[in-house]
C-alpha cells in the first residue's frame, strides 16, 4: 500500500536528477524576467528512464488509491504530452492533448486526438505553480464537452493558497506526488543546505516579491 514515504523517494530523484537546482549566491533568471534562487525542470525527467518508470508507478497507484476515475488522458502541451502518453499506454487508456491555443490553420483545433462528449478526463502536466495556468486547458475541455474535475501534476509548489486560485472555483482539485514541504524535509533530513539556505528558501518560497527586492 502507498504511504507518504513515496513522497520522499521522489524528492530525492527531482533532487538527485537535478529536476529541482539551488543557486542562492547566483540566482536564475526566470523567462519571467524575475529572479529565484531555485530552478524547477520536470521536462528533464523524461530522460531518466529508471527514475521516470519510478514516479509513473506512484502516480498510477496513486490513481487507484485516490478512486480518481477518468476516460481519457489529456496532455497539456507541452510539458505533459510524454507523460500522459506513458501512462496511457501503461493503462490502456486513450489520450488527447490539449493546446495553449488553437493552431490557427487547417481544423484550428485545440485538442488533438479522438473522444466523446461527456467523457472524463484528467488532464496531465508536468508540474504547478498556483494552477493558474491549467485554466486554458481546463476550458479547452469543457468547451468542447470533455468533463474533468482532476489535475495530476508530478511537483506542485503548493506555497499558495488555492482558495485565491481562479482554479477554486472551476470545482477542480490539483493532484501531485511531490511539494516543495516534501523537498524541504528531504533537504532537511539529509542536511543538503546549510541552515542559512534553507532559512533563505523558506522565506524565498513564502514571500517570494520581498525576497526579490532584497537580492536586487
Amino acid at each position: 500500500m502507498q504511504d507518504n514515504n513515496y513522497r520522499e523517494e521522489i524528492a530525492k530523484i527531482l533532487i538527485d536528477i537535478k529536476s529541482i537546482k539551488f543557486s542562492f549566491k547566483n540566482p536564475y533568471l526566470l523567462t519571467s524576467g524575475l529572479k529565484s534562487p531555485v530552478y524547477v525542470d520536470c521536462r528533464k525527467i523524461i530522460s531518466f528512464l529508471n527514475e521516470r518508470n519510478i514516479i509513473l508507478e506512484h502516480a498510477k497507484e496513486y490513481f487507484k488509491l485516490n478512486n480518481i476515475e477518468f476516460d481519457l488522458l489529456a496532455g497539456g502541451e507541452t510539458a505533459g504530452i510524454p507523460y500522459a502518453s506513458i501512462l496511457s499506454e501503461q493503462m490502456q487508456k486513450p489520450m488527447i492533448y490539449v493546446r495553449k491555443k488553437p493552431k490557427g490553420f487547417g481544423k484550428n483545433q485545440q485538442i488533438e486526438g479522438s473522444f466523446k462528449k461527456g467523457q472524463k478526463a484528467i488532464l496531465i502536466e508536468d508540474l504547478a505553480t498556483d494552477g493558474g495556468s491549467k485554466i486554458i486547458f481546463v476550458n479547452a475541455l469543457r468547451k468542447m464537452e470533455i468533463k474533468i474535475h482532476d489535475i495530476f501534476v508530478i511537483f506542485y509548489y503548493n506555497i499558495f493558497d488555492f482558495k485565491k486560485s481562479p482554479l477554486f472555483n472551476m470545482d477542480v482539485k490539483i493532484h501531485s506526488l511531490c511539494t516543495w514541504a516534501d523537498i524541504i524535509n528531504f533537504i532537511n533530513k539529509n542536511s543538503l543546505l546549510s541552515d542559512n539556505e534553507i532559512i533563505n528558501l523558506k522565506y524565498f518560497l513564502s514571500n517570494p516579491e520581498k525576497w526579490r527586492k532584497e537580492n536586487e
